[in-house]
């Protein structure tokens, strides 16, 4: 990594990229990148030398020949160096194989977290929300008394996209190959990729996040990607073992160097995840289903949330740490498991601006759909209850249920709100407020006729 950042800083503004005011490089895909450093002569030369260089050589070797490290050099200065993929795009796997032929040459060695090839991500749990409820007419978490994971497979039912590749994976990976072999596991990772990376998060996480309050709801969310084929096996694997495994191909070593970077455990977020971004982190597991990695919950408990790899830290001699640290990344994940309920509850984290000015408690607006709230309030699959639910909102409701309480509302409604502006005004003024100084006004002008009825 000290060579990836000496030779980040000493890249120099390149003709073959885009760039914004600021001098800032747009980053690109690295399929477009490819084609844009194929244009010029001096970067595909250099690019085609550095493409030699790694062949065969290890890091150290290559990086002793200074026309390797020239080659290195040259290309920071392209839109290679910045360029990026996304997920389930036409030519995915050609574009990681371009990512990973620059960046495993910057970096020293095997790291234990990668950067991630992939775009980040903006979206968050609450647009999965809103997208679950217009497609399927149903919320993520409709009442507390129903099964939501089999909620979750009717909704899927219903849209055919999902249930063609639905029924698809479920074919293929509970076919019987012979009597020794129960099926054929490659075919089934790829049928589960293809319905992860072409479903919608809509569905696929109601599948997999579903909340649940009996062992049978959970036994179905563990059934989800059919386990004894895609994820079982006769022997557990040692965890650094799978790991460098994956790293042999391009597709695995990116999900799980996405899966770190967006799941990575932050101490400096209200959630735990890295820019309090659940959405991110999910989609990131999601995308592993289907690889050597894939991740699946351990048991049927509902007592909590536990996700692992089929692997264990068995025979790691001296880096039983290292690989205790990597295990526990999902067994022990507080940002995972969060985000996990989060989504079975319905919910999702309130972000506040960093300088926010004195807060107003403002109602949501009324209408005939209720915002997604948690299922129930004790429906929680671990002893953290990460649900988010305003003082506002709170407040209404128990207004509503004792409706006995004769003081004024803490909570303006957005009606009174906008009908208390003044035409060329942008703030806010309250009628209440405005009549509470007329009486003041009214009793300060009373004052001087009450004292001559005392002197008199």
């Amino acid at each position: 990594m000290i060579l990836y950042e000496i030779l980040h800083s000493l890249a120099g503004p390149s003709s073959l990229s885009d760039q914004d005011p600021h001098g800032w490089r747009t980053p690109v895909d690295c399929v477009r990148a490819n084609e844009l450093c194929a244009a010029e002569s001096s970067c595909s030369s250099r690019y085609r030398t550095l493409r030699q260089c790694l062949a065969g050589r290890d890091r150290n070797t290559m990086l002793a020949n200074k026309e390797c490290q020239a080659a290195l050099e040259v290309l920071q200065e392209s839109p290679l160096y910045d360029c990026r993929c996304k997920r389930g795009m036409k030519k995915e796997l050609q574009c990681l194989q371009i990512y990973w032929s620059i960046h495993l040459g910057l970096t020293e060695g095997e790291e234990f977290y990668e950067a991630s090839p992939y775009e980040p991500v903006t979206s968050r749990l609450s647009d999965i929300f809103r997208l679950a409820s217009i497609f399927s007419g149903m919320d993520p978490a409709t009442n507390s008394k129903s099964n939501h994971c089999l909620d979750a497979a009717k909704a899927c039912n219903l849209n055919e996209n999902c249930k063609r590749l639905r029924s698809a994976y479920i074919s293929t990976c509970t076919k019987d190959i012979s009597p020794t072999e129960r099926c054929n596991r490659r075919k089934c990772h790829k049928a589960l990729r293809q319905f992860f990376d072409r479903v919608p998060s809509e569905y696929t996480y109601r599948l997999l996040f579903c909340s649940c309050k009996d062992q049978a709801c959970a036994e179905r969310r563990r059934q989800t990607i059919v386990p004894s084929c895609s994820y079982e096996d006769r022997e557990k694997p040692n965890c650094l073992d799978l790991r460098n495994l994956c790293r042999t191909d391009h597709l695995c070593r990116s999900r799980l160097a996405d899966f770190h970077t967006n799941c990575q455990v932050s101490f400096q977020s209200l959630t735990s995840c890295p820019g309090d971004n659940y959405q991110a982190c999910l989609g990131s597991y999601a995308g592993m289903i289907g690889f050597d990695m894939t991740p699946n919950y351990i048991d049927s408990s509902t007592s909590s949330l536990t996700v692992s790899p089929w692997c264990s830290c068995r025979g790691s001699g001296n880096m039983e740490e290292e690989c205790e640290k990597f295990l526990k990344d999902f067994t022990e994940n507080p940002c995972l498991r969060n985000a996990i309920q989060a989504f079975g509850n319905g919910t999702d984290v309130s972000l506040t601006p960093k300088n926010p000015s004195p807060p107003i408690t403002l109602a949501t607006k009324t209408s005939n759909e209720s915002p997604p709230l948690p299922d129930d309030i004790n429906d929680s699959n671990t002893i953290f209850d990460t649900s988010v639910i305003t003082t506002c909102t709170s407040i209404q409701e128990q207004e509503q249920k004792l409706n006995k309480s004769k003081e004024p509302s803490l909570c303006f409604s957005e009606t009174q709100l906008t009908t208390d502006i003044m035409p060329d005004q942008k703030t806010f003024v309250d009628q209440k407020a405005s009549s509470n100084q007329h009486s003041v006004a009214g009793i300060l002008s009373a004052v001087p006729f009450l004292l001559v009825k005392l002197a008199l």
